[in-house]
């Protein structure tokens, strides 16, 4: 059988991000008409090795074909899918661990995030399956997170080191998912257990709504090149990232402590929007666009490497399958002044 292609030119780069060397690694099919799962069983171990190194791999002009052809490749390359839980967003379940990518309005873009990391538990690995593409837009785009590190102002990063990241959700009301869907369980006792053992402080509010509280870090570091990581969603959270004039009727309807979601400084006190303003830079300045084909297989180290959604027409349909479960307690955490805790 003949080999495949390698290269790394899929992806169109922001001027900004040109200056770095990151981006995804390319594997072309060596001819048309190979079904990727027979093709990538003996070459598993290939693949893992070639994601280590690259941090991102996206397989092309393979043939998968529909959710139970993308369900044989996880179990090809050997990879166990986790369940979706404390759920953000809304996905379909297609088959068993595989679900739909975050279903949200087309028009809007999904800022660039490494999956769950708003979690104290988030998967180390993230496999999309692009299926149909869409008419205009609907690009992944991807960010090298030691890049987004580097390129936040130091007296901003600094800030978020020492002061970490509290994360507080509002379930229920209509804004936010219900507890219910976000837990995937009706019964309060199976939510307070999930939150004690993962460290979340809850509050049970009127109508039915929870509320839950929980301080994470900003950053980690790189167990396999050395150099910090930034991971964290304050900027996803935070109410900047809803279009001014909703966030404006928000909080002229409810106090902040009451929005669906927001994210503050570990010690609960806000967040200017400005520290917000030079994030989102940041990880502009790091982006690498992928425009996707039919059957892409793109594997996407979460630890190391942001992933978001351009807004698009049309019909898109791309699969997420996640896996390799880690913890901020598995790794070396980066406080102020870069120490390692």
């Amino acid at each position: 059988m003949s080999e495949p292609q390698t290269g790394t030119s899929a992806g169109t780069r922001t001027p900004e991000a040109r200056a770095s060397a990151w981006e995804p690694h390319v594997v072309e099919a060596p001819e048309a008409g190979h079904a990727l799962a027979d093709w990538i069983a003996p070459r598993a171990d290939e693949v893992d090795e070639l994601l280590r190194e690259h941090f991102a791999v996206l397989l092309r002009g393979f043939v998968i074909g529909s959710a139970e052809g993308f369900g044989r490749v996880l179990e090809a390359i050997g990879h166990d899918p986790l369940q979706y839980t404390q759920r953000s967003t809304r996905r379909t379940r297609e088959a068993e661990g595989v679900y739909t990518s975050t279903e949200y309005p087309p028009a809007l873009p999904i800022a660039l995030h490494s999956e769950n990391s708003f979690q104290s538990e988030w998967p180390r690995r993230i496999t999309f399956c692009s299926l149909v593409v869409a008419d205009t837009g609907g690009i992944t785009p991807l960010a090298d997170n030691a890049a987004v590190y580097r390129a936040i102002p130091d007296a901003v990063k600094q800030e978020f080191l020492r002061r970490q990241i509290k994360y507080v959700r509002n379930f229920g009301g209509g804004l936010e998912l219900p507890w219910q869907e976000a837990f995937q369980s009706e019964r309060r006792e199976d939510v307070e257990d999930y939150c004690a053992q993962h460290d979340i402080a809850w509050t049970w509010k009127t109508g039915d709504r929870l509320m839950t509280e929980q301080v994470l870090p900003a950053a980690i570091m790189s167990p396999a090149r050395g150099d910090p990581l930034w991971l964290n969603q304050a900027h996803l959270f935070h109410v900047t990232n809803i279009a001014p004039e909703i966030r404006e009727a928000l909080l002229r309807a409810m106090p902040a402590s009451d929005l669906p979601r927001h994210a503050y400084f570990g010690d609960g006190a806000p967040i200017p929007d400005e520290h917000m303003d030079a994030i989102r830079s940041a990880y502009e300045a790091s982006t690498v666009r992928v425009p996707w084909q039919v059957d892409d297989l793109l594997l996407v180290d979460n630890m190391h490497v942001a992933h978001g959604r351009d807004p698009f027409t049309g019909n898109r349909k791309v699969l997420v399958a996640m896996s390799d479960l880690l913890s901020f307690g598995d790794c070396e955490v980066v406080t102020a002044d870069g120490e390692r805790a």
